[in-house]
């Protein structure tokens, strides 16, 4: 192939999305890999070395890489194909690979070293003497210091975790798509709320069927859930969603995650004691804020004790209004794992008298996102531009100029919102460049916020339910992150460099503003009306807001818990293990216990293919530093510009440039405080 006209090596801001083709990609990475590579060994090479001679070549080659992967790797987790996935997934190795070749470049190591012992080291700033001393830290965790033997099984096992990662996520995305629940009768819909069924006559309709198809997307699942008065459609939607990509799975044996979790643990286990970890808990800790998995387990433990009497109180009312019903014949004691979310609507409807259908048609997109960009824009003076001439890689797909106070573009993103087939669940947010300095001057940071909504319905626009303006708004926390930095190099330019347990803290502390009149004043207005959500809808709504906070509370513990159970425990691989230390941790710290039937970690995709390995945790971690940072807005008003200029200076502006601990000082004055977490959770002050 003429590597000339390949979309993938052509240097431009932005990815020409409708040119790249599966073709494309593994002759552009591996050229670009070589360059890479020639660029290590040359680097290495010199003898005396400045800033401009080592960090400016090999930031200039990674970021010429990074360009040409990310639009592959994106458009393989939002517009999957065969042909795609395979072109994907041939580069997975030589992109371990090449990990692997610059982490245990021992020339490559010297010059590091050398250059931190050098005079010019002591001139540079602290922020560039990070640079330097986190990629020393990197280079041992890369297993530099390992003999030929072990570093050549190192590699082997990176190489293998990749291709793991990748089989993990694959099995859970054909899985989620190869079932789907086919209703005809429409007897069967009853509960369910017109927004659902119009969204299963219309994925029945694409898919040439009759009546109302249902899949295991969450917008198409979670309705079911918590409005089909047909017990019988919940259960077979509730074990289709739990087996998913097991052995009991719908399409059991065809998408089984078994064998991938089992050779991930062994792996994880070995690679940490080849590096001379215990376990591979104490190897991701290594590069986090958190100092030992004994310390993270007792956080996690403490929460969980503050949270689980609330918690099964929680319990216990939502079981005792199921019975007092007397629907289908359900006591409190045979409430079953399909009937908890039905039950819990209706007594959060029955307690006060809201719910997420009474909101949806408060939150349409064009208002949310417009509501977005104002509550943003009053707190960091930042604005957006929509622009049109930008390629994206599906009809739906928006981008967006961002511009600070003096209207100079600063950054960019495309928001990508709604679920699709061949379209990765779940929401996150990725980056196609970060800022750095150039030859040219300061390159734009741009960034990839995707969500997993309801789509629009024929005139109807997309109505967002409360949790998705949360969820939306989480995400653009992360991107906020990303774009908003002003951090010049690389490294620890926006959330690069900054410890995982700590990236969450501006994706959650965004959200709180979903839960603000003043915030919710820009965000909600009716899509027929133009009417904003009413204050007895508003007041209702805030009421609601920790309803079973508890229960949600001990969930995430419960997974955060198991997440350090397995990583902490050598034998994990074993057949069954995962699932027995799973179990085990449910009988301490969990309220609802799932039926045996339930396969959660075959969907676990966050430690399993996402990067949390040993780090789910994080999410709790962070939101304390979130809830303690959003207290001070509670003191000093919540569009409060001084308080959110300093904010932004002292987190979203520093990226990964200072310890994280320091710059939450800088910001608080203080150290964080657990007890703006559980005031917002609203566990320990009920009655």
């Amino acid at each position: 192939m003429n590597l000339k006209h390949n979309p993938l090596l052509v240097d431009t801001d932005l990815p020409a999305f409708s040119r790249i083709k599966p073709e494309h990609v593994r002759p552009a990475i591996e050229y670009i890999l070589q360059q890479c590579r020639d660029t290590v060994e040359a680097t290495a090479q010199i003898t005396e070395h400045s800033w401009d001679t080592l960090i400016t070549p090999l930031e200039q080659a990674d970021d010429k890489l990074s360009k040409a992967w990310s639009p592959v790797s994106h458009m393989n987790a939002v517009i999957s194909t065969e042909e795609l996935r395979e072109a994907h997934d041939s580069c997975l190795p030589l992109l371990s690979d090449y990990g692997t070749f610059v982490g245990q470049h021992e020339g490559l190591y010297r010059a590091y070293k050398n250059y931190a012992d050098s005079a010019e080291f002591q001139t540079l700033t602290a922020a560039q003497q990070r640079v330097i001393t986190e990629a020393i830290k990197d280079f041992r965790l890369s297993g530099v210091a390992l003999d030929k033997e072990k570093k050549q099984r190192y590699g082997t096992i990176q190489s293998r975790l990749s291709d793991l990662s990748s089989l993990f996520s694959n099995n859970l995305l054909d899985a989620t798509h190869a079932w789907f629940c086919h209703i005809t009768d429409q007897q069967r819909l009853a509960g369910l709320p017109e927004s659902a069924q119009v969204a299963a006559a219309a994925e029945a309709q694409e898919r040439k069927l009759e009546g109302w198809v249902f899949t295991l997307d969450i917008p198409s699942y979670l309705p079911v859930m918590m409005y089909a008065d047909d017990r019988a459609l919940r259960e077979e939607m509730y074990r289709a969603f739990v087996t998913r990509a097991s052995e009991l799975g719908p399409n059991a044996g065809e998408y089984d995650n078994t064998a991938a979790i089992e050779e991930t643990m062994a792996l994880r286990q070995e690679l940490a004691e080849l590096l001379g970890f215990a376990n591979y808990a104490e190897l991701s800790l290594e590069s986090k804020m958190a100092e030992s998995p004994a310390q993270v387990v007792g956080f996690l433990e403490d929460l969980a004790k503050r949270s689980l009497p609330q918690a099964q109180q929680e319990l216990a009312e939502v079981k005792a209004f199921a019975a007092a019903l007397g629907e289908q014949g359900i006591s409190k004691d045979d409430i079953a794992a399909w009937d908890l979310a039905y039950y819990s609507e209706q007594l959060k409807q029955q307690s006060y008298e809201v719910s997420d259908e009474l909101l949806r048609p408060y939150f349409p997109e064009h208002h949310v996102v417009s509501g977005l960009f104002t509550v943003t824009g009053k707190l960091f003076g930042v604005s957006f531009a929509e622009r049109s001439d930008v390629d994206t890689w599906h009809e739906q797909v928006r981008y967006f100029d961002v511009l600070d106070a003096d209207k100079q573009v600063v950054a960019g993103f495309y928001l990508d919102l709604f679920a699709r087939a061949k379209k990765r669940g779940g929401a996150w947010m990725a980056d196609h460049a970060v800022r750095r300095r150039t030859p040219l001057g300061i390159q734009k940071p741009i960034a990839y916020l995707t969500c997993n909504f309801n789509r629009p319905q024929g005139d109807t626009p997309a109505l967002f339910t409360h949790d998705e303006v949360v969820t939306l708004f989480h995400e653009f926390g992360h991107g906020l992150h990303h774009m908003l930095t002003k951090v010049d190099i690389a490294a620890i330019s926006g959330i690069n460099g900054v410890p995982w347990d700590a990236v969450e803290l501006p994706s959650q502390f965004l959200e709180n503003w979903c839960w603000e009149k003043e915030a919710l004043a820009f965000i909600s207005k009716h899509y027929q009306s133009g009417e904003t959500l009413p204050e007895d809808l508003l007041q209702k709504m805030l009421a609601a807001k920790n309803f079973q906070s508890a229960m949600q509370m001990v969930r995430q513990l419960e997974f955060s818990l198991f997440d350090m159970a397995i990583h902490m425990n050598p034998a994990a691989s074993e057949p069954g293990a995962v699932q027995a230390i799973l179990n085990s941790v449910r009988e301490r710290s969990a309220v609802v216990k799932p039926p045996e039937f339930n396969r959660f970690q075959h969907s676990f995709g966050h430690i399993f293919a996402g990067g949390y390995a040993a780090g789910y945790y994080s999410y709790k971690w962070a939101e304390v530093l979130s809830a303690d940072a959003f207290a001070r807005f509670e003191e000093e008003g919540i569009f409060n510009a001084n308080t959110g200029r300093d904010f932004q200076q002292a987190i979203l502006e520093a990226g990964g440039s200072d310890e994280i601990m320091n710059l939450f000082r800088k910001f608080r004055g203080r150290e964080p405080d657990i007890s703006a977490l559980l005031r917002h959770s609203g566990i320990g002050i009920r009655a």
